[in-house]
């Protein structure tokens, strides 16, 4: 008999109870890689963030709109490669409940910034030609079954009123992290409206994308750029893509340090759970250790017997709690879409529950293994019968 065969069979001896513990094992993985994965989702625009771009924005707030004529001093400085803008138009689709993000740029500028958003030439031509244009998302176009061509109204928030714009291209994302819930269409729509109907909120930007020829050069950039406009009548402040998303990610911190506490505390719980399985089943073998040790088994293969059967047992669960939190993320993503555009287990997530079911195999295992190794085998054999 070998020894996976062995584990199986101890395993098992006590079919209903190893049966529930390997479930509530399943439940905790699952559960603990999809609060990993929410965490994850969380983080995404940090991760897909690029070293070799800066975003510039008013120093008081993002709220705060910056003039147009920065485009072309920012363009002058050394190491800028290039130098798009926007603005966060904050609209939604016939009803509120129905928001995902949107904002002018300008065309030809953001789409050489941004290489992720794959589009036709084709499309990309037409995006750049109609000022009426605009571009969404894969996932964003399949939520609403849009086609190319049909026109969509937003109803502004920041800016009011409804705005008709007409579907030019759909882009898919380059990697897995690039967010494809977005509504882009082009800043000179925005700002020719603005400047019929509120001449002071024409010309200006929101921020600025700025791509850099060495990403090496983004902290010396960074201070020439708020350099240049220090005691400007609209002082910025410049800082790497990554770190401009972490701001936002901030403002929700207390949210994720909860969630990352409940993972933690998930594997905690089912480390009880497997540890009272396991001191049990010791307690009742007591008689066989003994035995062993009475025909030379030593200390260490008592102690390889309990660590393997919790190890098997809990990694049986580990096992089937991955397999099930790919089909549960599935669902989580569709019913949350809006608020999780990017939302898939990464590889990081199945080596932490790899990791935290081995650490709870060992760790249940360790005080069942000290007492079955200690005790005295006249003690042992007295539990036989």
């Amino acid at each position: 008999m070998n020894i996976v065969s062995l584990l199986y069979r101890n395993a098992f001896r006590h079919k209903l109870r190893t049966f529930l513990t390997i479930l509530g094992m399943t439940i905790a993985i699952l559960a603990f890689g999809l609060l990993r994965t929410v965490i994850s989702a969380w983080y995404a625009g940090v991760e897909a963030s690029s070293a070799s771009r800066l975003v510039t924005r008013s120093s008081i707030s993002i709220i705060f709109p910056l003039p147009i004529s920065y485009k072309d001093k920012i363009k002058e400085i050394k190491g800028v490669k290039i130098v798009s803008y926007g603005n966060w138009f904050g609209g939604y689709y016939i009803d509120e409940k129905n928001f995902f993000p949107n904002f002018a740029v300008e065309p030809k500028s953001y789409l050489e910034l941004y290489p992720e958003f794959v589009l036709s030439p084709e499309q990309k031509a037409a995006f750049i030609r109609d000022r009426r244009g605009f571009i969404a998302g894969r996932k964003l176009v399949s939520r609403f079954g849009w086609k190319l061509g049909d026109t969509v109204t937003l109803k502004g928030t920041i800016f009011p009123g409804n705005w008709d714009f007409v579907l030019r291209g759909i882009y898919s994302g380059k990697y897995d992290t690039t967010d494809e819930t977005q509504f882009i269409f082009n800043w000179e729509y925005l700002n020719e409206t603005m400047k019929k109907t509120v001449p002071r909120r024409a010309d200006m930007a929101g921020f600025y994308m700025i791509g850099l020829t060495d990403a090496n050069m983004a902290s010396d950039v960074s201070v020439e750029i708020d350099k240049t406009f220090k005691n400007s009548i609209a002082e910025t402040l410049t800082e790497t893509e990554k770190a401009f998303q972490l701001g936002f990610v901030s403002m929700t911190e207390a949210i994720v340090i909860a969630i990352q506490l409940v993972s933690f505390v998930v594997i905690i719980i089912i480390m009880a759970v497997v540890a009272n399985t396991m001191a049990m089943t010791a307690r009742e073998r007591i008689g066989e250790y003994s035995v062993l040790k009475t025909l030379g088994f030593g200390k260490w293969h008592i102690a390889g017997l309990i660590f393997g059967e919790s190890l098997f047992i809990t990694m049986t669960g580990c096992a089937i709690g991955i397999l099930l939190t790919f089909p549960a993320a599935k669902i989580f993503s569709s019913a949350l879409s809006a608020f999780f555009p990017i939302f898939f287990v990464s590889v990081k997530t199945i080596y932490m529950d790899i990791i935290s079911a081995v650490i709870v195999g060992i760790a249940a295992s360790i005080i069942p293994t000290y007492r079955s190794i200690n005790v005295r085998i006249a003690d042992g054999l007295r539990k036989i019968g």
